[in-house]
């Protein structure tokens, strides 16, 4: 059985030599209890010197671990980390984000709130590295651009239907199972779906944030959001469900 009030922060990579030493620097700065946290960097066999970072941090500090993802899928990361989990919480983290200072002791007091809180998060806040990322952030933070996915807009702290970089409650997840390994995107909007199918909630705490690299092209966002789009019509098809109703917007504007 887990011990209470402890956490596992699983963070999928590949080729992210130029951000993880931020994110592990913010984890490391963050105030939650160093005894009762791990991290796993689940690398996906980078070619760029990722992984020779990593194992820098994990020699000096015992709580980080490099993980190597032989498979290369971010969900196949996800659940890499997620498995080898021994805390009673496990959050999801990108390799390009950094966590404010209470970010996860926030997201793990939260879950006090209810005894049916399945996953908690903040809001997430853009950093711009240029004008293009600048613009594609500012797009991405509009409700215009978005619809009501509260996490990007910080519309409002409370009950959503998705959050960002989420903090789950592992029995929930041991429950109603971890991340769809057949989607290449979308596996997070797939599994909080699931959440709430099961009769859990997801709460969001505008309060606190994490910061995020935004892509710095146009032709890296046609390419991500392309793949969005993909792979939520297969995802809509596997539970034979419109998972979320702001996915028919842009269909709308197109009729």
């Amino acid at each position: 059985m887990a011990k209470e009030n402890t956490l596992t922060v699983v963070i999928p990579c590949r080729n992210e030599e130029n951000y993880i030493a931020k994110c592990l620097d913010s984890i490391i700065a963050c105030s939650f209890d160093k005894d009762a946290l791990e991290v796993f960097v689940c690398d996906g066999i980078s070619d760029d010197g990722t992984q020779e970072i990593v194992n820098r941090y994990e020699e000096k500090y015992s709580f980080i671990h490099l993980l190597v993802n032989d498979r290369k899928t971010t969900p196949f990361a996800l659940n890499l980390g997620i498995e080898k989990s021994s805390s009673e919480f496990v959050a999801i983290l990108g390799a390009h984000a950094e966590v404010s200072v209470d970010y996860f002791s926030q997201c793990v007091a939260d879950f006090q709130l209810d005894e049916k809180m399945g996953c908690t998060g903040g809001l997430l806040i853009n950093e711009y590295e240029d004008e293009v990322s600048e613009a594609i952030g500012m797009a991405q933070s509009s409700s215009f651009g978005v619809g009501n996915a509260h996490f990007r807009t910080g519309a409002k702290s409370g009950y959503v239907d998705t959050v960002a970089f989420g903090t789950y409650r592992k029995s929930m997840l041991d429950e109603i199972g971890y991340f769809d390994e057949e989607l290449v995107r979308n596996q997070d909007d797939e599994l909080n779906y699931r959440v709430i199918k099961n009769g859990w909630k997801i709460y969001l705490n505008t309060e606190v944030t994490a910061l995020y690299y935004v892509r710095g092209s146009f032709s890296k966002l046609y390419s991500q959001y392309w793949q969005y789009g993909y792979w939520k019509v297969f995802v809509n098809k596997k539970h034979g469900a419109v998972t979320s109703v702001r996915q028919l917007v842009p269909a709308l504007f197109v009729l």
